[in-house]
């Protein structure tokens, strides 16, 4: 058996021991690199040391923590809140009203955060308890709210797309461009998805609708939080910041309006904010410093040149290229988180994409998709974690409420699969 061979064994075995002794994802990504090296004779504590500084010794990387910031600052200065608070004004009277003010107010946030944690958190918080006091079924509410949670890493800006761009050399900001019509077309799906859902349930309290003059002084309050994704998208699209800039921006913007124009936020909360977006800063950072041990020895190992010879003629048909490489993520998905799965299979399964003639912009999207997907499928499944700790609810509830909405988008990445130009022709254009 060739020492390539040996290890891959190496990092399969790796991986599925230290994730089933519960050891962190970036300690078992570090101890699965340094067997592989030692399989292959490459042993070297200088080198282990190298690479682990490499991995986050990266400009993009910088977005990570702003977004990360800017996320912590819209929930503590009140941000996310006057966003919920103008989408139940509008849509909060009709039938399943909350539930359409749940998707409205994901979507406008993932324009804002880029955090599929940091939304779901903020949704639960806020939304949940209305939701209960409204009769509505708790299981079905805390579903949606994590599937509306994760179309945050797909609607610009995007933590993950960073990390996938800055892992496999594509372009952040078509990345950022791919990622608008995937994103609207998963809420969409989610409230068709609802309104069919809505029909069956009973004994639900609806809102009063509110005067047109009150609905307007709602939106006006709202202003300032409406205007963070125009400020962020726009400076993209017209050139005047980069993507890593355009963190900076959305933290500072963030920052200022909790402070001097919602004054929700003292100078004293700043040290709490700052804290938790430092510990959050620290976990994602320590993974893709983890990641880049074991990805610079899956490159040593040749496992890209490797997996092409296994899938061989699959190469010469993208479209079932796509969906063997997606249904592989799928299982990936179930077992691990969304940075760890980009930071170790993108730089894998891109070249192999590449060969088939797959655009690296559309198969990035399509990747971090089904990453994300996998944000809300047991056994890991973090989102749900998230809504059932944040609600004090028993996890199997939470899984069995988000089942529709899981099966609504498995349905939507198979669409993109089959018609990539959903995906690829937006993204011409806004080019």
């Amino acid at each position: 058996m060739s020492l390539e061979a040996q290890a891959f064994i190496v990092f399969c075995l790796g991986m599925v021991v230290f994730m089933g002794l519960g050891v962190p994802m970036a300690f078992a990504l570090v101890l699965t690199g340094a067997g592989m090296a030692w399989t292959l004779d490459f042993w070297d504590t200088q080198l282990l040391a190298q690479n682990l500084v490499a991995g986050i010794d990266s400009f993009p990387l910088l977005a990570v923590p702003f977004f990360i910031l800017a996320g912590e600052l819209m929930n503590a200065g009140g941000i996310s809140r006057r966003i919920i608070e103008m989408a139940r004004a509008w849509v909060g009277h009709i039938r399943g009203g909350l539930g359409f003010v749940t998707i409205g107010a994901a979507m406008l946030m993932a324009s804002m955060s880029g955090s599929a944690l940091a939304d779901t958190a903020a949704l639960a918080t806020i939304l949940l308890p209305m939701m209960k006091a409204h009769g509505y079924p708790m299981g079905r509410s805390a579903g949606l709210m994590a599937a509306g949670g994760i179309i945050a890493p797909i609607i610009p800006p995007s933590m993950p797309m960073v990390i996938y761009g800055v892992t496999t050399n594509t372009s952040i900001s078509q990345l950022f461009l791919a990622g608008i019509v995937p994103g609207v077309i998963m809420g969409l799906g989610l409230v068709i998805a609802w309104r069919i859902e809505s029909v069956r349930m009973t004994g639900v309290q609806r809102d009063e609708p509110m005067p047109y003059k009150e609905r307007l002084r709602v939106t006006a309050k709202a202003f300032w939080a409406m205007l963070m994704p125009v400020i962020i998208i726009g400076g993209m699209k017209s050139g005047v910041f980069t993507p890593t800039e355009a963190a900076v921006v959305a933290a500072f913007y963030a920052l200022m309006v909790a402070l001097l124009v919602h004054r929700e936020m003292t100078l004293a909360q700043l040290h709490g904010v700052l804290a938790r977006a430092a510990k959050t800063t620290a976990i994602v950072m320590f993974l893709c410093a983890g990641a880049q041990v074991a990805s610079y020895m899956v490159t040593l190992a040749d496992l890209p040149n490797v997996l092409t010879g296994w899938l061989g003629g699959l190469t010469e048909n993208p479209k079932l290229l796509m969906l063997v490489m997606m249904g592989v993520l799928v299982v990936i998905g179930t077992a691990l988180d969304l940075t760890p799965t980009i930071l170790i299979f993108a730089p894998v399964m891109l070249p192999i994409a590449v060969k088939a003639g797959i655009d690296p912009v559309y198969f990035g999207l399509m990747f971090v998709l089904n990453g994300t997907i996998g944000l809300i499928t047991p056994p890991v499944g973090t989102v749900l974690n998230v809504v059932a700790g944040v609600g004090r609810m028993r996890l199997d509830e939470v899984i069995r409420g988000v089942n529709p909405y899981l099966i609504v988008y498995l349905a939507i990445l198979l669409l993109f699969i089959a018609f990539p130009q959903i995906v690829t022709a937006p993204v011409l254009w806004l080019r």
